[in-house]
């Protein structure tokens, strides 16, 4: 753990939450994570942000108890990096984007897909500097170790009732609908962004010495 490599996994971690930004700021849906937070943002009147954060370090310490192996200046470093996330979120959508009005569709649709495309690239940089972690994933594949159903498994169900929730959330306190189109194309482009990213250096690392 090197400065450098904080410095380039933040970086990373807060370009990911300006995809994310975007993708709520084009209003036709967004993925089933962030359909449960806006929903929750809204019936709780706080910000997405803050309700991002929120969750998430709800999952961490979930994952600090159930970690055997667990490094705390690391938590740490996940714990300051999720409430600066959050932080990024309620800045971009609150202020930064404040003034940008998305009259057509089409701008819409335009700006969620370069959201979703920036997101994924923020998020697999980060799955490739192998520093900070997202504490979902973290607690699927924490509790896929310790039980027989696979971290897929897990991850898709978070998904489900994530979406199920949010649903719920729409119909009983009367709010939009914010699993939408943008849902279903989050679930295809999201996915493969972070794939391509993962796999693309953008940020040369030193080879590690060999045994």
């Amino acid at each position: 753990m090197t400065i450098k490599t904080i410095s380039q996994s933040l970086i990373f971690y807060f370009i990911s939450a300006l995809g994310i930004s975007m993708t709520i700021k084009a209003m036709i849906g967004v993925s089933s994570f962030n359909s449960l937070n806006t929903a929750l943002a809204d019936t709780l009147s706080l910000k997405i942000g803050t309700i991002t954060s929120i969750i998430n370090i709800g999952f961490l310490c979930i994952c600090w108890l159930m970690d055997t192996k667990k490094d705390k200046k690391q938590y740490l470093l996940m714990l300051v990096s999720l409430i600066s996330f959050g932080e990024v979120i309620n800045f971009m959508l609150y202020y930064l984007f404040s003034d940008i009005t998305l009259i057509s569709y089409g701008w819409r649709l335009f700006f969620f897909v370069l959201g979703t495309i920036i997101g994924g690239i923020g998020t697999g940089q980060v799955l490739r500097l192998e520093l900070l972690k997202f504490p979902i994933e973290s607690f699927c594949l924490l509790i896929s170790e310790r039980t027989k159903a696979s971290f897929a498994f897990y991850r898709y169900s978070i998904d489900v009732i994530c979406v199920s929730l949010s649903l719920l959330l729409s119909y009983l306190f009367y709010l939009p609908l914010f699993v939408r189109e943008g849902t279903i194309i989050s679930l295809f482009l999201l996915s493969g962004a972070i794939g391509w990213s993962r796999n693309l250096a953008l940020v040369p690392q030193k080879n590690r010495p060999q045994n």
